[in-house]
Order: structure tokens, then sequence, then C-alpha cells
């Protein structure tokens, strides 16, 4: 039976994970996109030339219709704007790229004395070292300030050798931001306001410490699981200088256009704007806070953009510095619009695009298919654990101890898997995964509950079989009918 409710959960996904091939319109890109995914709101825009194109849909987290003034979380595009932040100040000459941190950062301190050799340049590349497998990004609660994460790094030590090669580090950014507000005197969101959007007419973009911080204006973003959409907070998180900031699709077109050169000029000289987009040494294919990318899947790298990602809100831009091009993407939950945006600007530039589909689709049907394949056997153990337990009460205890296994392994499975899956036995994996892979925490814990129960009710139930035995009688589990003992039940 449980093979059966596998198999049909399998063929439920592949019904549901359809793939939405790439039409010749922004419109109709965006619906696909929305259809792909379950997306509940999108705000989208393709600048080419002093033409914008904006295509909003669906709707945001308290219901309203989404607008180009719709307030969005988009996470890693922050952090443009934080190196951007630094630029600035290079060009004030209160920083240099190549300055040790330690330089500007008196109270930067590591368990590592390779720490003292990480410059600026190297925390913008994610070249310094750092790696989530010597500093975990992901602890609970979660620091509140750039300030505590740096202090939080003096007994922490490096993977690599700075400079010697990449590793994406969120922590990078936050040291960006921490230097921001030491060399500034201000505090990062206000060197930000004050110093880059408002300049840039950005007026409805702000920045919060915390990934789920609450701010004004700001709706909640969704889960999506099988084309369901429900509002949720978001997971909590250190967010300050790698993915705080809070913008609309207006401002994020004004974005765009300052790092295009169309607008803001003067605010940072041509030569810090063009390092910005300009991959750095050792660093794979990123720049400072943007990636070199291909248009197209299998194409050499000809485009500058970066993605953004949270458990509730993904948004990503991407322009093409050879065409003036860009694409611009904001949506209210999980998916991949790094999908969309590059096909909105292939399709501008006539490039070939990419056909859409969402895997999570399947993961999430398979998953649905094995929670109810594990739950039916479980509960039919738990149900019959009497029987069970009668039929057992001459076994010799090896055997029996080896018929108990299972039920142990399912419990203790159910417990260790999302620790396991991120590669670290740590119980606060169980936090991330609730907020990116919920129906696979549904699985675990009904792994985890229902082989517990099971496994206690068939031990209570041969326990109190056994006291039976040896009293002549007795009552619940050891209650069993003399006429089944009689017609060939064997222990």
């Amino acid at each position: 039976m449980t093979s059966l409710l596998v198999l049909g959960g399998v063929l439920v996904a592949v019904l549901l994970g359809r793939t939405a091939p790439a039409h010749a319109t922004g419109d109709r890109l965006v619906d696909d996109y929305r259809s792909v995914f379950g997306t509940p709101g999108v705000a989208a825009a393709v600048i080419d030339g002093s033409s914008v194109e904006t295509i909003v849909r669906g709707r945001d987290g308290d219901g309203d219709a989404v607008t180009a003034r719709t307030r969005f979380r988009i996470a890693s595009m922050s952090k443009s704007m934080t190196a951007a932040a630094i630029m600035l100040l290079a060009d004030r000459d209160r920083v240099s790229l190549d300055d040790p941190v330690v330089k500007v950062l008196p109270d930067f301190r590591m368990a590592d004395p390779r720490f003292t050799g990480i410059t600026v340049r190297q925390v913008l590349s994610h070249t310094s070292g750092l790696s989530n497998s010597t500093n975990n990004e992901y602890v609970f609660p979660p620091p509140r300030s750039a300030r505590e994460i740096v202090a939080g790094l003096a007994d922490k030590t490096l993977a690599a050798d700075p400079g010697s090669r990449p590793e994406y580090h969120n922590t990078n950014y936050s040291i960006a931001a921490r230097i921001v507000e030491v060399v500034s005197g201000k505090s990062f969101d206000a060197f930000l306001r004050t110093e880059l959007f408002t300049p840039l007419g950005m007026t409805g973009t702000s920045s919060t410490l915390g990934c789920s911080d609450r701010a004004e204006g700001l709706p909640s973003g969704y889960e999506v699981v099988l084309g369901v959409a429900v509002a949720a907070p978001e997971m909590p998180g250190m967010c300050v200088g790698n993915g705080g900031v809070i913008s609309t699709l207006d401002d994020m077109v004004r974005w765009l256009r300052f790092n295009q050169g169309t607008s803001g000029a003067g605010l940072l000289s041509a030569g810090s704007l063009a390092e910005l987009h300009t991959v750095q040494p050792k660093a794979g294919d990123y720049a400072l806070g943007w990636q070199s990318r291909p248009v197209a899947a299998g194409a050499p790298p000809s485009v500058i953009g970066h993605g953004g990602t949270l458990a509730t809100w993904t948004g990503d831009m991407v322009f093409s510095p050879r065409t003036g091009v860009a694409a611009l993407v904001l949506t209210n939950s999980g998916g991949d619009p790094s999908l969309l945006s590059a096909n909105l600007l292939a399709e501008r530039i006539g490039a070939p695009a990419t056909p859409m589909s969402n895997p999570l689709t399947v993961v999430n049907a398979v998953l649905l298919g094995l929670t109810v394949g594990m739950a039916v056997p479980l509960v039919t153990a738990a149900v019959r654990a009497r029987r069970w337990a009668s039929r057992r009460r001459a076994a010799r205890r090896p055997r029996l101890v080896l018929r108990l296994v299972p039920l142990a392994l399912v419990t203790v499975l159910g417990v260790v898997l999302p620790a396991v899956i991120w590669g670290a036995f740590n119980f606060q994996y169980w936090i991330v995964t609730a907020w990116l892979l919920p129906l696979l925490v549904l699985f675990c814990l009904t792994c985890c509950v229902l082989g517990a129960v099971a496994l206690g009710r068939r031990l209570w139930c041969f326990r109190r079989a056994g006291q039976a035995t040896f009293a002549g009688g007795g009552v619940g589990c050891a209650d069993v009918s003399a006429s089944r003992l009689t017609n060939g039940v064997q222990p």
C-alpha cells in the first residue's frame, strides 16, 4: 500500500510540475511565471533606453492589488546598495577597497591570524575566506546589529586564505555595513537613506536590521506549497547589509538606471560605478554586489545582475552593459525570479528564452506522497499494537528487539533528517526547514510523532501482555480473547 501511495505522489508531481514555454511579450512571461510558481504577487519592469514597461500582477499580503508602489523585501539585491555605500566612502577618500578591514574597523577580531589580511575588496567580493562551515549564519536567535555580527566573529576561523577563492557568505556584507557605520558615524539605514536613496529619489525604500523586522507599509510575504499560497511571516535572520532593504518597483527602476549611468550623475564617479560591475580577482563571476551572468543557459557572461532570496520574498535584477536593456522582478513568495528576468531581457534583445519550470512542485508532491505513505502504516501499527503484542509474547528478546528496530529508525529519522539535509547535526535547521520546505517538516513530524507513538504503544502492550501471562489474565492490551488463541494464532 505504501508503494502505491508513493507512486501516486510521484504521478501527482508529474501532473503538477508543468513547464511553461517562453512567450513573446512581457505580460505573458509574467503570467506564465505566476502559473508555474503559484506566485501571489509580481511587480516587473523592462527598461529599454528612455522607455520603461511595467507589469504588475496579483495581490500583496494584505490582499490589496500589487502596484508599482507596493513594498517588497529585495533580499540579497541589497548587496549592490551596500557595495555602493562603500564606494561612496571610497570616492570621499574615507576608505580604500584595498585597505585591511582591521584598519577601518579596529574592533574586528577572529580566532585565526589570517584575518588581518582580509581587505575591504575581499569582503565585497566574497573572497575573504569566511564560510558557513566555520561561521554558521543560521543561528537562533540571530544577531540584532552589524556590531553584534562582527563581535560574534571573535571565536571563528577562516575556511581559506583571504583572496584565494570565492565563497558566497552573507556575513561579508554585514562587515561592510559595520564599516559604513564606523567610518560615516551614522547608522547603516541612515547612511543609505541620506546618501543613496534620497539623492536618487527612492522615497519608498528603507532597510531593516533583521530579515523579519516589521516595517511601515510592508505586507507579509507568502509560502506557496503545491499552488496553495498562505501569507506568512519571514524567517528570522541577520539581514543588515546583506539583505535588509525594502523597496518598490518604481524605486528599483531608479536604482537600475543609476547603475546604468543614466541617472544620479555625480553621485558616484564613473570609475567607481564601473568598478562595482567589474568581476574581481579570484572571485569567480562576482563583482562588488553584482554578478556577471550569461543572458541564456550555455552562453558566455554578457550581463550584470543580482538576485535575492528569502523564505517569503524573492527578486532579481539584470542589465546588459552593451545594449542598456534591463529587467527587474520583485515577488512576494519563493520561486526563481532570475528565470523571469532573464526571459524578459532575452525577449527584448532577441536572445533565446528559457522554458520555466518549478522543481519544488515535484519535490513537494513527492513529500506529500511519502508523508501519507508513512502515516498509514504507522497509524496501523499503533492501532494494532495489542494484536502485535499478543502474537509475540513468547518471542525471544533478540528477535523482539529486531522487530522494533524499524519503528525506532523511523522515529530517529524524523528528528535528524532536517539537520542531515543541511549538512550539519544541528537542530536549529528544523527552523530553517520549517520556512523553506514545510512539507518536509510535515513528513519529519509524521515519522517522529507517529513512529514514537507506535513504538511506545507496542512496548507498553507487550509489557502488559507479559504481565497478563504471568498473572493468568489481565485487561487492556493483554485482554486477548480465548477464541483467537485457540484458532491457531501463534506467538
